[in-house]
């Protein structure tokens, strides 16, 4: 394992330095969703209390007109009553010569103009009782009026209006601006919300990336912590004294499964070695002998099993993580087959191999084999004879696949998880010899090279595959 000095105080910059991988999914991430739902909220709530703002504002200044041009209705009104029709018209003259934004207007039966300042009757309709909104023209500019048509004997139509051209732009500005104003209010607020989930997941991908290079064996690797001290690096304080606890007792696992590798092991090979020495002072068809022989058997059964059992803690571990170096496949593939050659022979299993181009990977040598060699042993053992073993070597997809498929009785579906668990063995094989680790093993080494262990049907048989993720430098 790397010095502790040297890996345990990683800087933010230097786990800054690894690609992030949280970019491809920004706009799926749950930060930027969060962030989206309260833009969408704030800009219906935003265009709500402007819309009811404008239509309340614009509800009063229109009433306010309402009530000037009803004032002065009752006062031309008055004059009607007062003096007839001639002191109406007097009346709207000298309104008419006031000037200011009153406008007036009074027409015959066919809407002739009589007085008044406007130069006739405009394009709305002599319907009395209702405020109508509508258009002029003064000094070659169309302009807004709002007034109240008032019917006289005779045929005679009165109109009183106010002019609001001054509002009606006012109005025209803000309900132009309002879409405007929302649009880039979103955008602004979608830009700082992507800003926002950038640094959220950017703390978050510190973590996640440490986690992985702890999770793959490195358990010096700690969390980094910023000098901001929030809540992220409240999380990452938290999780590296956890790590330091961790650490401490995969230390002295590492330690007791030392101690018990050189106080257990080599006590078993000694007892091998003298009751072979002992076998060889005896008649083989004596009952001793046949004794003696049964007790070497079982001593290698249990030093098969410790070694495996050591083996696999160490590569779960990840303690031989250090020992990996660039591996030709090609080579690991024809020297187990080479090896197992004799035993396939022997039950007259044909054993094939299919190599596709030259692939290397950064692994174990030593690890690679053995998982290649279990799975070849298994193949063999279980196939009958006149059976069919195959080792296959290939890429697809950008994977390396190291497989070996026999047309065996295989495995079910239903079991396939089950067997690479320890001790593992099925009802039909626990008459073989073997120590149910075997796949156990294969699994903890794919495993250890981030790798998948794969059972699949072969139909008949059972295909097993190690899934590689291709290496960079290959």
């Amino acid at each position: 394992m790397r010095d502790r000095s040297r890996t345990a105080d990683h800087s933010l910059h230097d786990v800054q330095a690894r690609p992030h991988t949280w970019r491809i999914g920004l706009l799926r991430t749950v930060a930027f969703r969060i962030v989206l739902l309260y833009v969408i909220l704030f800009a219906i709530s935003a265009t709500a209390i402007l819309a009811f703002t404008y239509w309340n504002t614009k509800r009063a200044l229109d009433s306010e007109t309402d009530s000037i041009i009803s004032a002065e209705l009752s006062a031309l009104e008055g004059q009607y009553q007062e003096l007839g029709i001639v002191g109406l018209i007097n009346a709207l003259n000298v309104r008419s010569v006031r000037g200011g934004q009153m406008l007036y207007v009074l027409t015959g039966p066919r809407f002739r103009r009589i007085a008044g300042n406007l130069d006739g009757w405009p394009q709305i309709g002599a319907r009395e009782g209702e405020y109508q909104n509508f258009k002029y023209d003064r000094d070659g500019q169309t302009r807004h009026a709002r007034g109240f048509v008032f019917n006289l004997t005779g045929g005679l139509h009165l109109l009183v209006a106010r002019d609001i051209h001054e509002q009606y732009e006012s109005e025209r500005l803000f309900t132009t601006a309002l879409p405007w104003s929302v649009g880039l209010l979103l955008l602004l607020a979608l830009g700082g919300g992507v800003l926002l989930s950038s640094d959220l997941l950017r703390r978050l991908d510190l973590i996640n990336s440490t986690s992985k290079v702890i999770m793959a064996g490195d358990l010096s690797r700690r969390v980094p912590i910023s000098r901001a001290h929030d809540e992220f690096d409240l999380v990452a304080s938290n999780l590296n004294s956890m790590l330091d606890r961790i650490e401490q007792l995969m230390k002295g696992m590492r330690e007791v499964t030392d101690s018990v590798a050189h106080d257990l092991r080599s006590p078993l090979n000694r007892l091998r070695n003298r009751l072979e020495s002992a076998a060889t002072r005896l008649d083989p068809d004596t009952h001793t002998a046949a004794e003696i022989d049964a007790a070497i058997a079982e001593t290698d059964h249990l030093i098969a099993t410790f070694n495996a059992l050591l083996l696999i803690a160490q590569a779960e571990a990840g303690v031989v993580r250090e020992a990996m170096t660039l591996v030709d496949l090609s080579s690991v593939v024809e020297g187990v087959a080479e090896l197992y050659a004799p035993v396939a022979e022997e039950k007259e299993i044909e054993l094939t191999v299919e190599l596709g181009e030259p692939l290397t990977l950064e692994a174990n040598r030593t690890l690679i084999s053995q998982a290649l060699a279990n799975l070849v042993d298994n193949a063999i053992k279980y196939t009958p004879e006149g059976g069919k073993v195959q080792i296959r070597m290939e890429e697809r997809s950008g994977v390396v696949v190291l497989s070996v498929a026999d047309n065996g009785p295989g495995i079910p579906a239903s079991e396939h998880k089950r067997v690479t668990e320890r001790f593992v063995r099925l009802e039909r094989s626990r008459n073989s010899p073997g120590t149910g680790l075997g796949l156990s093993l294969v699994a903890a080494v794919a495993r250890l090279h981030d790798a998948r262990f794969v059972l699949a049907d072969n139909k008949p048989g059972l295909q097993a595959s190690i899934e590689f993720p291709r290496n960079p430098r290959r």
